[in-house]
């Protein structure tokens, strides 16, 4: 066991202010994610700490995390899209995600009923690691881009320049956000506020 782990069940992941407070969210899901611990060990993999989360590996790749909520704690699959889910226990952490999936917990019997189940799911992702399997992700051809940034672009051959040299994973995350508003308005304000960042290469989260 990694002693960075212990540390973050007692103080939590130290992401926010509430990390070593009896507020921090890892004190709600302690005996849960005690025994998914547990049970992920039991299948040989690796336990490290990354992004302040207990995540675990085989032979260096990542495989599963754990991680603690307000409403539930999760075990997310890497690459869970892969897959089978015969159980239909794996979902999207969020509308957009395209390789990962989670199963949500909010009492130790949950897991325990489906401990055995977990456990192939584990092994299946072994598999599929050693199989050098991927996914396929969407291009960001596949994405609509809003018609008010579209009209921008073509007035601005600059402004359009800088967009198309940003990264894939820039450009996605500009075009879910501004089709993300409901009215023209919403976007076209979005659109002129992240201008000045898209023309100097910055992605959305950048700053």
């Amino acid at each position: 066991m990694n002693p960075e782990i212990d540390a973050y069940l007692q103080e939590g992941c130290g992401r926010c202010p509430l990390g070593g407070t009896p507020e921090c969210k890892v004190h709600s899901w302690t005996a849960e994610l005690k025994y998914l611990r547990r049970l992920v060990l039991e299948c040989g993999l690796t336990e490290e700490q990354k992004w302040g989360v207990p995540t675990y590996t085989h032979n260096g790749t990542n495989l599963v995390m754990e991680a603690a909520f307000k409403d539930n704690c999760t075990l997310s699959f890497f690459k869970g899209a892969l897959l089978k889910d015969d159980y239909q226990i794996l979902e999207k952490p969020g509308e957009n995600t395209q390789s990962g999936r989670v199963v949500r917990f909010t009492d130790v019997a949950q897991i325990a009923q489906l401990e055995s189940v977990l456990k192939n799911y584990i092994f299946e992702a072994i598999e599929v690691k050693r199989a050098g399997l991927k996914v396929q992700l969407r291009s960001i051809l596949d994405y609509d881009i809003p018609k008010e940034f579209q009209q921008r672009l073509e007035e601005d051959p600059e402004l359009k320049e800088a967009f198309e040299n940003l990264t894939p994973g820039r450009q996605k995350g500009y075009l879910l956000y501004f089709s993300g508003a409901k009215q023209s308005k919403t976007r076209e304000d979005r659109i002129e506020k992240y201008i000045p960042k898209i023309m100097k290469g910055l992605g959305f989260h950048d700053r």
